[in-house]
């Protein structure tokens, strides 16, 4: 029988060639998508069980035993965080001043997240997801104190002086012995292994350059239909935007002229780009909220009210606190990255010799990006009632929507206007959060295989900058899937750690306040 129809296959083969040969190549296609779609189903379910309930709980908690732990000491030192990010110690040691630290940090911190992601938690938690954004910040705070302390007390230094810190050294080195378990290198090292994964496949290169790109083509081709041929330029049998090519050649470009240069390079450029773009967004979100000065007061009335009811500011839509809750927490989380153990990569490379004064300042890097920034664009949201779901808008469209209202004064061209201030702030935003997450991971990178490997970490660096440069011609969402829940996993290991170390972040705290006030230490 299995004879006969190979046989008759094959007869049909030689006298319609092109038939058979056009069916195997359909079912081969038909197979492959079968394949990926089945794949990206179990990659999402994953990355869902991932960024669940209990990560978004156990960050949560981190960050409210760490606070009681501290005795909210480290909220009561804010004002001298923001003088000591100005200020740098005589005699320390490091690869950057704590201004340049914090803004490597910040530019990885400070993106899409803070545009696209506050508009999504009002969008599907109500204008209440604001309020739970804020609390998650509010504990996150001293999780970030305790991070970027930890990063600077277990960092190390190679004979040239370059420093060698992060999760992955307090990790090894403060958990070591703890437990009875003579080495936790294995848990770096899944540590290590989550960051170069997902900084890699999309956190810092393919869905930050498709922000990027999908917002210049928004601005300069509205009209541009993926369809029709005679609105782009065809590529791998593709028909791609105009601007989203040259759009996605010069971000790759301008990623290579800096990140080639590593830190110093990174850092120096972020000194500059960050505190501009930040202030930029906040000038643009003030102009909005002063042309709408007098429903500001309402608007904040309601987020509060509406974090604990949401059902009825909501029509429905927003059933339960619990929803609320989730979606403004878990938002805040993504933004400000508290519990994720990427910033005190950053923190480690601090000229200092304070761990708890670099703790304080990385800790302003969450009152930024969340507390301030992210609250600009909430308020703007709110006040001009882009969010309300008659309108039926998600994600950036509620955000176009707000600017295009908040900035409506400007006269007929605002719609332009605000849809350009919105494209700049996102560009601005994305490429500040790769040369960010190219650091994050090379550092990883080199936590695996060894400072000593240049020509090792050299290659990564183009390597980044080439999946920066195909960024945009990529769609496949089983990537981003994958680097997402990459970035989730980061969590784990590093939370484990600030729990087992809390008392030692107590001990250093004290002792710094101790000498401080004895005049011991610079102020």
């Amino acid at each position: 029988m299995t004879n006969a129809v190979v046989t008759t296959a094959l007869k049909a083969i030689a006298n319609e060639p092109e038939a058979a040969l056009t069916g195997a190549v359909a079912k081969s296609v038909e197979t492959s998508s079968n394949w990926l779609a089945a794949l990206t189903a179990w990659v999402d379910k994953a990355d869902s069980i991932v960024w669940g309930l209990p990560l978004i709980c156990t960050i949560l908690l981190t960050g409210m035993l760490l606070t009681g732990i501290l005795r909210f000491c480290h909220l009561m030192n804010l004002r001298n965080a923001f003088r000591y990010m100005f200020r740098t110690e005589a005699g320390t040691s490091g690869d950057v001043s704590s201004f340049g630290a914090l803004c490597t940090a910040l530019s990885a911190t400070i993106g899409t997240g803070n545009i696209v992601g506050v508009a999504t938690a009002i969008g599907t938690g109500g204008p209440g997801a604001l309020f739970w954004m804020e609390v998650a910040a509010f504990f996150g705070m001293a999780t970030k104190y305790a991070e970027g302390l930890l990063a600077v007390k277990y960092r190390e230094f190679t004979p040239d002086g370059t420093v060698l810190g992060g999760p992955f050294y307090y990790i090894e080195k403060g958990l070591k012995g703890m437990f009875g378990v003579k080495s936790w290198k294995w848990l770096a090292v899944l540590f290590a292994f989550f960051g170069v994964t997902a900084g890699i496949l999309g956190i810092g290169t393919i869905t930050q350059v498709h922000g990027i790109t999908s917002a210049a083509q928004r601005f300069f081709d509205p009209g541009f239909d993926p369809a029709n041929l005679a609105t782009g330029v065809q590529l791998f049998g593709t028909t791609y935007s105009v601007p989203v090519m040259i759009a996605g050649a010069v971000v790759a470009l301008c990623t290579a002229l800096v990140v080639i240069g590593g830190l110093k390079r990174i850092a120096s450029v972020s000194t500059v780009v960050v505190p501009f773009m930040a202030v930029f967004y906040i000038l643009i979100c003030g102009f909005i909220l002063l042309g709408n000065i007098s429903k500001v007061s309402a608007a904040v009335e309601l987020i509060v009210r509406a974090a604990f009811n949401p059902a009825a500011f909501t029509g429905g839509m927003v059933g339960t606190i619990f929803i609320a809750m989730q979606k403004g927490i878990a938002r805040g989380i993504f933004s400000n990255e508290a519990g994720l153990g990427s910033a005190p990569i950053a923190a480690a490379a601090a000229k200092t010799n304070e761990p708890a004064r670099q703790g304080l300042v990385c800790m302003t890097g969450t009152f930024i990006d969340t507390i301030i920034v992210c609250s600009m664009t909430g308020l703007a949201i709110v006040v001009t009632g882009a969010w309300e779901p008659s309108l039926g808008l998600k994600g950036v469209d509620i955000t176009i929507e707000a600017f295009s209202r908040g900035l409506s004064f400007l006269g007929p061209g605002s719609a332009k206007i605000s849809s350009f201030f919105l494209m700049t702030s996102l560009a601005f935003f994305a490429f500040t959060t790769i040369l960010g997450w190219n650091y994050y991971s090379e550092k990883c990178l080199e936590y695996l295989v060894g400072s000593h490997r240049r020509g090792t970490l050299m290659a990564y660096r183009l390597l980044y900058v080439l999946f920066v440069a195909v960024g945009p011609y990529l769609t496949v969402s089983v990537v981003w899937g994958v680097a997402d829940t990459m970035n989730g996993l980061m969590a784990f290991p590093n939370l484990i750690a600030l729990v087992l170390l809390s008392p030692v972040v107590w001990r250093t705290t004290r002792d710094f306040l101790e000498r401080r006030a004895a005049g011991k230490t610079e102020l």
